[in-house]
């Protein structure tokens, strides 16, 4: 038997197992190291989800609370412009009632508004230049009756004809239509024009209106906005 070749063998053998064991040791080393960083990696991740639920329930908080701060500033903003809208009426009223006393509601409360009421009506832009003016005096063509007509606009295929009573009553609509139906002899300029009646007061009452608007006339009355139509919504007044 070959003695130091059997003895280089245990050598080689045990420098391999020593070589096992060294390599051995450093994964057991760096398995440690990895499991010791994977546990602060969770622990860093459960606080960094702790934090995202902490941010989730501020936020909620200020969310619920901006709602409540939104829901309660549109609350006062709504009840500032109701408040705001009463007090703009009352003026309204009040300056009614000083131009009837001195005999100038036309000139004063129904003249500024027509603009703006024949242009809603009709749908027209704001910035459209209208015909028309306040206490037309005209002679009839035939008769020579004259004649005095409170407001009339006009602008394209359309004129509108009112009249403003100081206390509006049922008559005063039949006297509108009669009116309405005397503007083609009186203007001959708007013979060919649909024609829309409309009547004017200070208070106008509801059966009043509803009369009205059943016979197609249009009933303005002080407002927010000096005069406002009072027929219900979606009411088209009558063309004659």
């Amino acid at each position: 038997m070959n003695i130091p070749v059997l003895e280089s063998r245990v050598t080689d053998l045990e420098s391999l197992m020593a070589s096992l064991i060294t390599v051995s040791e450093n994964t057991s080393r760096s398995v440690a190291q990895l499991t010791l960083e994977m546990a602060q990696f969770k622990d860093e991740m459960q606080d960094f989800k702790d934090e995202m639920q902490d941010f989730k329930d501020e936020m909620r908080v200020f969310k619920s609370e901006s709602e409540q701060w939104r829901a309660k500033s549109d609350e006062n903003l709504e009840a500032f412009r109701k408040e705001m809208r009463d007090e703009n009426r009352k003026l309204n009223k009040q300056l009614g009632e000083i131009a009837h006393k001195q005999g100038r509601i036309v000139e004063d409360i129904v003249e500024p508004s027509m603009d703006r009421i024949f242009k809603e009506l009709l749908g027209l832009p704001e910035d459209v230049v209208l015909e028309g003016g306040m206490r037309i005096k005209r002679r009839h063509p035939r008769t020579g009756l004259l004649k005095e007509f409170d407001v009339i606009r006009a602008h394209g295929d359309y004129a509108l004809v009112n009249e403003t009573k100081s206390t509006l009553r049922p008559e005063d609509v039949d006297h509108v239509l009669v009116t309405v139906n005397d503007i083609r002899d009186y203007f001959p300029e708007h013979k060919d024009r649909r024609l829309i009646a409309s009547l004017a007061t200070l208070n106008a009452d509801d059966s009043l209106v509803r009369y009205a608007s059943r016979q197609g006339v249009v009933v303005l009355a002080v407002g927010d906005e000096l005069m406002d139509i009072q027929n219900e919504s979606g009411f088209r007044p009558k063309e004659f």
